[in-house]
């Protein structure tokens, strides 16, 4: 029997089919035939590259299948990753760099069965990716070399590291409003000069950026509020755990920055907030999490939006607007159908105060006029 024979009869078992005991022949089959190796091999990276026509990225389909498998089948799929990544077309920085983040080294050894039906699980999963809106960094591949990072960019990630790192909520806040206004101040000093030149490829591009349970909804208001306040929009996509947002690139790294401080200061508040609340023999709960992050999210969005209406001098108005409108056309054309949904879970009234005085201790406060 061919090895290709081996494994179209172990897929026709496996794959096409959800019960266990067919993942059981499947397996058997491969574990039985060690010529067949290869030819598995070669056929999983065949689904990797059909998951990236089908518009998913290699961080996608990590957080999928870390959510809905475990970390063996992660490390599988980071080694079809990289065996197909030299066959593949050439891709912009963003994607380059999920590459560089995929899991270190190979999974734990295993006998064959077990293998087998490990990578089995993981086939059936990539097989059944839907297809999602494509993604195409600005500029494209062809854009030039890999821009090198900024000073300013550099000087707001030690800004927002600070913030993180701080026990102090007023210094916290300090540093957090001071990487708000250089972020601001960064968007204008990339987009005055592109749009004064017609910069070729200065269009809105997009990302996605992982919202991940627990308290998903609450992330995605907080990430939709970050995506707002710097020039960007955020369409949440619930069931594969991710926000796509829409914006100019320095404005998208703007938003990763900031969304993620935000998460690790208010997951430090809420320990915090959680410690005080034990201490006063109180015992908190789920539904007070879910309360806190929720408030945090909605004050949160507030301030930001608040700190948005700062006024520009009127040379920047024209700038703003006409990107303004890019990025909502962008976005129109890659979603033209949304939803707006509720928070749910919120009735904890202690974690919801929490949750809102620690966003006002977070909070960006407005800036001065940019010129």
């Amino acid at each position: 029997m061919s090895t290709s024979s081996t494994v179209d009869r172990a897929f026709e078992a496996a794959l096409y089919d959800t019960g266990h005991a067919t993942l059981d022949t499947g397996a058997s089959l491969l574990a039985a035939d060690r010529g067949a190796d290869a030819e598995l091999a070669r056929r999983g990276t065949e689904f990797v590259a059909a998951a990236w026509r089908r518009g998913w990225q290699p961080a996608d389909v990590v957080r999928l299948v870390r959510r809905d498998l475990d970390d063996t089948r992660v490390r599988l799929l980071a080694e079809l990753i990289r065996a197909q990544a030299p066959d593949d077309r050439a891709r912009g920085p963003r994607w380059r760099a999920q590459l560089d983040d995929l899991p270190a080294g190979p999974p734990a050894p295993a006998d064959r069965f077990s293998h087998a039906s490990a990578v089995l699980e993981l086939y059936r999963l990539l097989l059944r990716l839907p297809a999602l809106e494509p993604l195409e960094e600005a500029g494209g591949p062809a854009a030039g070399p890999v821009r090198t990072e900024s000073r300013m960019l550099t000087r707001i990630r030690a800004l927002l590291a600070k913030a993180e790192a701080t026990g102090f909520p007023q210094e916290a806040e300090a540093l957090s409003a001071k990487a708000q206004e250089l972020m601001a101040r960064y968007s204008i000093d990339e987009a005055l000069p592109a749009s004064r030149t017609a910069a070729a490829g200065d269009a809105p591009a997009a990302c996605r950026i992982g919202v991940e349970p627990p308290y998903e909804q609450a992330k995605a208001v907080l990430l939709d509020a970050v995506a707002t306040a710097n020039h960007c929009r955020a369409v949440w996509n619930e069931p594969f755990c991710f926000s796509t947002v829409v914006g100019f690139e320095t404005d998208l790294e703007a938003v990763e920055l900031l969304h993620t401080s935000l998460l690790v200061q208010a997951q430090s508040a809420m320990t915090t907030a959680e410690a005080a609340q034990r201490a006063a023999g109180r015992r908190r709960t789920k539904t007070f999490r879910q309360s806190f992050l929720a408030a945090y999210a909605q004050r949160t969005a507030t301030r930001l939006a608040e700190a948005a209406r700062t006024p520009v001098t009127e040379d920047l108005l024209p700038v703003l607007a006409s990107r303004e409108v890019a990025v909502g056309e962008h976005l129109d054309r890659m979603f033209p159908h949304t939803t707006t949904t509720r928070l749910r879970g919120v009735s904890d009234e202690a974690g919801w105060t929490e949750g809102a005085q620690a966003a006002d201790r977070a909070r960006v406060d407005p800036r001065r006029p940019l010129r």
